[in-house]
């Protein structure tokens, strides 16, 4: 790496509307070595009670099968990250308003393919200070890097922002929330916080790793509330003019919408989702048992560009209507008809939701299926 410091532009070679599982066409660009990763998101992994009871065996937990039909697309993904909602607090276990999970909830969304965890949302603080420190112990112990809460200011200043090195590139990875439910974080712990000085710092931080891309997940938006507020936008003009390049956004519980910006002044694009939903949770109401994976394919040779990237719609089934066990990701694309009726209408009421949702406000993301 040179020494002058640059936040390498990123330039789309064509719209994000193209599918993943359509076989690229060869150009003139893979004859100069050209390397790729494939980076996959998934919104809130929540953990109520029900789900710790639906997961209780004789010798512990289970979570496995509630993985089984999403596991192999998440595996593909050279990097896979979630937005763990939950602390691994240890007993007792509990679910809102005080999250705790247990271990193995963690081993199987590690053993599902995810291998980075957000952790700054507002429910990190649920057990306070020996919730957060356990969570942290707990994923280091798993070897899974994560993001946005700190045993102390020495290892956020060594650890933040997350580098993200494989396949030949650095992704600088950023992760803030909006608050922590009016509980305070307990000194030396340290959580990151919306706040526009310290986004700054860390930015210019970012930038002296010399990424390839700088990408920020925030824990922002109104609860249940289908599009971006005000504060939202504001906030994501701000990260794009300050040198982030693409934003992605968990917390309110449902979908909000997708956009493709374009910077004519810098010439670049901006990969912007404003929330991608609930991934695993016992929330019932309409629109918030769902959400989605979104998946970009980013490409560097000449240049560092999205080549593809899109959503896939993923809907939780709950024990009480599927008759199963335990609850289970279900993707869009799956059978109806293998499905209970009830499970399989409100399967279908959050995709029709859904896809209505982003057809009238996404801007050129499309969705794929697997």
């Amino acid at each position: 790496m040179k020494h002058l410091i640059l936040l390498v532009t990123v330039v789309f070679s064509f719209s994000c509307s193209s599918p993943f599982h359509k076989k690229e066409t060869a150009d003139s660009r893979d004859t100069v070595a050209t390397k790729r990763i494939t980076l996959l998101f998934a919104g809130d992994f929540m953990q109520h009670q029900k789900q710790i009871d639906a997961a209780a065996t004789d010798s512990g937990y289970d979570y496995q099968d509630c993985f089984s039909q999403v596991k192999e697309e998440v595996s593909k993904a050279d990097v896979a990250i979630g937005n763990l909602e939950v602390t691994l607090g240890g007993e007792p276990y509990g679910g809102y308003p005080g999250f705790s999970a247990p271990d193995e909830y963690m081993y199987a969304i590690k053993d599902a393919g995810f291998d980075v965890m957000t952790l700054a949302n507002n429910h990190c603080l649920d057990r306070g200070r020996a919730g957060l420190e356990r969570t942290i112990h707990v994923l280091d112990s798993l070897k899974v890097p994560h993001v946005g809460t700190y045993l102390n200011t020495e290892e956020r200043e060594s650890k933040n922002p997350l580098l993200i090195q494989k396949n030949g590139f650095r992704i600088a990875l950023l992760n803030y929330t909006y608050g922590t439910n009016c509980l305070k974080v307990c000194k030396p712990n340290v959580v990151n916080y919306i706040d526009r000085n310290e986004i700054l710092r860390d930015i210019k931080k970012a930038r002296a790793k010399n990424p390839d891309v700088i990408i920020a997940c925030m824990h922002w938006g109104t609860e249940y509330q289908s599009a971006p507020d005000a504060e939202q936008t504001d906030l994501a003009n701000w990260l794009f003019a300050h040198g982030v390049n693409h934003v992605i956004g968990s917390h309110p519980h449902v979908v909000q919408p997708m956009e493709m910006r374009y910077d004519r002044i810098n010439k670049q694009r901006h990969i912007l989702v404003y929330s991608l939903g609930n991934y695993l949770s016992d929330m019932s109401e309409m629109k918030t048992d769902g959400g989605v994976m979104f998946k970009m394919e980013i490409c560097k040779d000449t240049t560092v560009r999205v080549e593809k990237c899109g959503y896939s719609l993923v809907w939780t089934s709950r024990p009480k209507h599927s008759g199963e066990k335990n609850y289970k990701i279900i993707p869009a694309s799956s059978p109806r008809e293998e499905l209970p009726f009830w499970a399989a209408n409100r399967l279908k009421l959050f995709v029709k939701d859904s896809r209505m949702l982003f057809a009238t406000h996404n801007k050129e993301i499309k969705e794929y299926a697997f």
